[in-house]
């Protein structure tokens, strides 16, 4: 039987799920590599590592070689910011204490290179030791900016490839059938390209307990997950850490979610394609072509778009209203968190160039509030925008203005903050709701204060799931 009809759906919630339902609880298992002694350790090593081996006391050495050590070391730190900007590869601007930290990563390898003659076994020693302690360093400032890893445990999972929460294969699945399930599994699948030609790497599908029952699956509605710029299909699961949030909601909702397919936007980890088709690959054609028809195929899914919903995150935030707008016969329901007015890859020329190689028309055919003002009303699409506010601009709109809890510098690191240099974002989402009011999108904002981090994303779909289960067609639990 397919899911019922979504009209019955709650308003967006007013605010995160309680105290028990914390969203922010699994970052903090472990050792953190966001905050606390870890990460200051490290870098403090590093500064001591290479003091120790440029405290010499020649002229030639303090006139000459440190000197070429310094320039080559503020070279590397400008190079990465051109570069970084150049690319559009980064919605917000990165902290100061990255372009610090790379550009000492670099001194420090000249230190070891141009200092090893005449220096002292003890000097040689702490200037090699000194090179990884550098490296590591500035991984620890570039992973507190974005929060990609929260704890030790979780980039140690994502290094080494280990398995995900209640990950099991396909063909393990009809071994499961009729069994009770107390929470839901994760496959991994590769889904065909046969309609897009996009080379994307291993995604995942959540199946929520429920699918087990029966004979055959029941149908159910679907969510699609799309992360950040620089994403793994398996980054809601491992940096945002979802999955103890989606047990428990399963479990106080008889086992019913929708089924949830975390798809690869990307390719490969840094190319930005905002889901979009051009000389970065045909991403819009595999999350609007292949993987439906894979995910209704294979896992008897429901092909109404009325049960078909989008979340993103950051670049996802965008590719899900873009999504939903372009293609109202495939999805109705789409959360976007944190993401731009359209696919963005620095200014109007350079997004054309970069995303459609100089095609014009392809700006206008991608572009969100084009394609809404092209296109007409939009009967039973909804969409939920969680957007970051920056502490001085308060509620920038008429708009319902829903407050989420701050979150809170000690549990994000202390890079990645909004701000007004993000022009793509900054009153992205007024801007959107306003165009789709216009034509009869019903949409809602949630504004929170705080870091563009995973920490948010993750605490920004705990928030959602309850509104867009019942969205997609599924009851969800009182007061929920």
């Amino acid at each position: 039987m397919p899911p019922p009809s979504p009209a019955v759906a709650p308003p967006p919630p007013p605010h995160l799920p309680s105290a028990n339902l914390n969203p922010y609880a699994g970052f903090h298992r472990g050792l953190s590599l966001l905050h606390g002694w870890l990460p200051l350790t490290i870098e403090l090593i590093a500064v001591a590592l290479l003091i120790i081996a440029i405290a010499r006391l020649t002229r030639r050495w303090w006139f000459i070689r440190v000197p070429i050590c310094v320039a080559l070391g503020v070279a590397a730190a400008v190079g990465g910011w051109l570069y970084l900007t150049n690319q559009g590869l980064a919605s917000d601007p990165a902290p100061l204490a990255l372009w610090v930290a790379l550009g000492a990563m670099v001194a420090a390898l000249a230190v070891a290179v141009v200092g090893w003659p005449g220096a002292r076994w003890w000097q040689r020693t702490a200037a090699i030791v000194a090179v990884p302690m550098a490296v590591l360093s500035t991984g620890l400032v570039l992973n507190q900016w974005v929060g990609y890893y929260p704890t030790v445990q979780s980039a140690w999972s994502a290094l080494t490839a280990g398995p995900l929460p209640h990950q099991t294969d396909l063909a393990a699945l009809p071994g499961l059938r009729g069994k009770p399930m107390t929470t839901g599994v994760v496959v991994p699948v590769d889904i065909p390209d046969t309609a897009s030609g996009f080379n994307h790497r291993t995604e995942y599908v959540y199946l929520p307990p429920v699918w087990f029952t029966g004979d055959k699956p029941p149908t159910l509605p679907v969510v699609m997950m799309i992360g950040g710029e620089f994403n793994t299909p398996s980054d809601w699961m491992r940096s945002g850490q979802i999955m103890p949030d989606i047990d428990q909601f399963t479990a106080t909702n008889g086992g019913r979610a929708p089924i949830m397919v975390f798809v690869d936007s990307s390719g490969s980890f840094n190319n930005d394609t905002e889901c979009v088709d051009g000389p970065r690959g045909n991403a819009a054609d595999h999350l609007t072509e292949d993987v439906p028809r894979y995910v209704e195929s294979t896992f008897g899914a429901s092909a109404d778009p009325a049960n078909w919903a989008v979340i993103g995150w950051s670049m996802g935030g965008t590719c899900a209203v873009d999504l939903t707008v372009m293609h109202p016969e495939l999805f109705h329901t789409f959360v976007d968190i944190a993401g731009d007015i359209g696919p963005d890859s620095g200014s109007k020329e350079q997004t054309i160039q970069r995303l459609y190689g100089g095609d014009a028309s392809k700006w206008a055919r991608f572009d969100p509030m084009t394609v809404m003002a092209a296109h007409g009303p939009y009967p039973g699409v909804a969409g939920l925008f969680d957007d970051l506010t920056p502490p001085q601009r308060g509620n920038r709109s008429g708009t319902p203005h829903f407050k989420m809890p701050q979150v809170n510098e000690d549990q994000v690191g202390f890079g990645g903050q909004d701000t007004p240099m993000d022009t793509g974002e900054v009153g992205a989402a007024e801007k959107l709701c306003t165009e789709g009011r216009t034509v009869a999108i019903d949409c809602t904002i949630h504004t929170t204060q705080g870091g563009h981090t995973w920490q948010f994303a993750s605490a920004a779909f705990s928030s959602s799931l309850p509104w867009v289960t019942a969205r997609v067609g599924m009851p969800v639990p009182a007061g929920g």
